[in-house]
């Protein structure tokens, strides 16, 4: 069969001050209509740019310095701008990663569609209408009558991709590029954007080139595979066969990095990536500062419980049973702010009567879907939303709600977080030393600036960063660097209790690896208690001493980790696991 479109020597280069940089480097992969290939590899490989080369998208100043894209026959090197707008939309479509920027906020949605039947065709309003209600109702979205002039911003996530999903179709494309189309979501809406995909991709016979780093996404819905790593194709081929059986050894670290749902492991193979940081940065080191150093300061004796309790008694109670945290009954409900014409204010309860012991020095992970209450009951203890019933003790005293909680008490030290997004939780304007020093001079933890200094290029070594690192801004580091730095920030406060609500989401799966590698190191030296939040039932399985299992702010399952994930009870928790991607191909490795 002749591939809807081939990508041929495919070279892709970006000037700089400092010379060319190659993006990609003579790439070549075939796309069959009815087809879906995926492309794989870590944050930097050129994964999404091979996507924008194919639409015609690339970022200024890059351009195509080698090679052919054929398409029908054309090649797509040749075109130029006025027919590329033609083709692109009505032959070539595009479901970007996060739906909420990909839809405009201040038009409707059926606005939003009917636009783009009527840019591409000769139709008329009504006909567009009837178009794009039908399209909606193929992508599976109920009530559409009504639904199509609601905004973006009263659909959940996975109703807004469907929408994306059905404005990349309105057009009849052939080929459609998805990049990172389920980032964003929780398992539940993936699987069922996932079969989405597989259904319209086998009953309109269009190609489709899935971009990804999440190996349970290749493995449940692509049919070929390419690994890109560097720019470079290391390895292509039936999906299968690559994931099953893979011959190149990066192609076998990449596929021992990737969570495993069957088994847990003591730790994830070490991918050894492009250092993008210079031998300088490897070479500067602040005099006396070491990982040693930071772990032996971390280790300092501390009395957590009697700066928190200031009671003896209380204190021996709090160790004797051997609980860090006690949640009980906690209510948390959102109000609108908007009294009705009656004038009473909507709201909505959040969390619901749940009640949950964590033991001190255990992982205790937290899973559900969207909306299911997670990261509020992370924020409800670190003080961000104030519970609307029940109590949280911490070391066996109650914690008072955020809006009570002075910034001076003790628990704001004792408790720290970690966060999803490590490009929005570091602060652009401020150096990494900066960001760093804030808690240890804000608890007062040393004074002296020599000190601070080599405090912080300590702990930077301990997460495996540079020294140097702490001259730089957030902004010149990977995702997976920025991440560590996050953590470097919660460790210099000397925590007992970390809070890490989906710290390795947004990262590759390579990456991931290291990040959770870094976490069970950490948390095994110094002995932290650790709440992990994530949708990711594979990372859970890693990383958990025990589940809890919340739906709809209730908490429905608690289980020690290996029970749960062999036998689970609650009949939620059992569609979880069936709904997770499968990594069957991966368990003979």
């Amino acid at each position: 069969m002749t591939p809807l479109i081939s990508i041929n020597n495919l070279t892709v280069k970006f000037p700089t001050r400092f010379g060319e940089f190659t993006a990609l480097d003579n790439v070549s992969l075939d796309v069959k209509a009815g087809e879906i290939h995926g492309l794989v590899g870590e944050s930097g490989a050129g994964k999404s740019t091979v996507g924008a080369a194919v639409i015609g998208l690339l970022q200024s100043p890059g351009y195509i310095a080698n090679g052919e894209i054929l398409f029908g026959g054309e090649n797509l090197c040749d075109v130029d701008e006025d027919d590329y707008h033609k083709l692109r939309g009505n032959r070539i479509s595009m479901i970007f990663q996060d739906p909420q920027t990909s839809l405009n906020p201040l038009l409707t949605v059926s606005a939003q569609l009917i636009e783009t039947i009527r840019q591409h065709s000769k139709a008329s309003y009504a006909e567009a209408r009837t178009r794009a209600i039908s399209l909606l109702e193929e992508t599976g979205i109920h009530d559409v009558e009504q639904r199509m002039d609601e905004y973006p911003h009263q659909f959940s996530g996975g109703m807004r991709q469907r929408v994306v999903i059905a404005l990349a179709l309105c057009t009849d494309p052939e080929l459609v590029i998805a990049d990172e189309p389920t980032t964003a979501l929780d398992v539940a809406v993936q699987k069922q954007i996932l079969a989405l995909i597989r259904k319209l991709c086998s009953e309109r016979n269009i190609g489709i080139i899935l971009i990804t780093h999440d190996i349970g996404v290749i493995n449940e819905i692509t049919d070929r595979v390419t690994v890109l790593r560097s720019g470079r194709v290391i390895e292509t081929g039936q999906t299968a066969k690559v994931l099953g059986q893979p011959e190149d050894e990066y192609t076998k670290a990449l596929m021992a990095a990737v969570p495993r749902l069957d088994k847990r492991l003591d730790r994830f193979k070490n991918i050894v990536t492009d250092d993008a940081l210079s031998a300088e940065d490897h070479s500067w080191n602040i005099e006396g500062a070491s990982a040693q150093y930071a772990t032996d300061w971390l280790l300092e004796e501390q009395t957590p419980s009697d700066l928190i309790l200031g009671t003896k008694g209380k204190i021996e109670s709090a160790v004797a049973t051997n609980y860090i945290l006690s949640v009980s009954n906690l209510d948390v409900t959102f109000s609108s702010g908007q009294p009705s014409w009656l004038g009473r204010k909507d709201s909505f309860k959040a969390l619901s009567g749940v009640n949950f012991d964590m033991h001190r020095g255990e992982v205790l992970g937290v899973v559900g879907e969207s909306g299911s209450g997670k990261s509020t009951l992370a924020k409800a203890i670190v003080g961000l939303v104030d519970p609307a019933a029940g109590s949280i003790a911490y070391n066996g005293a109650d914690l008072p709600a955020g809006s009570a909680r002075s910034r001076q008490h003790p628990a704001r030290r004792q408790i720290q977080m970690v966060f999803q997004d490590p490009y929005s939780s570091l602060n652009n304007r401020q150096t990494v030393e900066t960001i760093i020093a804030e808690p240890i001079k804000f608890y007062g933890l040393a004074n002296d600036k020599k000190a601070v200094r080599k405090l912080v290029a300590s702990v930077l070594d301990l997460v495996e960063m540079p020294q140097r690192a702490m001259l730089k801004y957030p902004h010149q580091f990977s995702g997976g660097q920025r991440q560590r730095i996050a953590v470097a920030r919660a460790l210099v406060a000397r925590p007992e209790f970390l809070i890490c609500d989906e710290p390795t989401s947004a990262l590759d799966v390579s990456i991931q690896a290291q990040i959770l590698n870094l976490l069970k190191d950490l948390q095994a030296e110094f002995g932290l208690s650790i709440l992990f939040i994530s949708h990711n039932l594979a990372v859970i399985r890693q990383m958990a001493d025990r589940v809890i299992v919340l739906q709809h702010g209730k908490l429905v399952e608690a289980a020690e980790t290996e029970r749960f994930f062999e036998a689970p009870e609650d009949a939620y928790s059992q569609l979880l696991l069936s709904e997770t991607p499968s990594l069957d191909l991966l368990r003979a490795m």
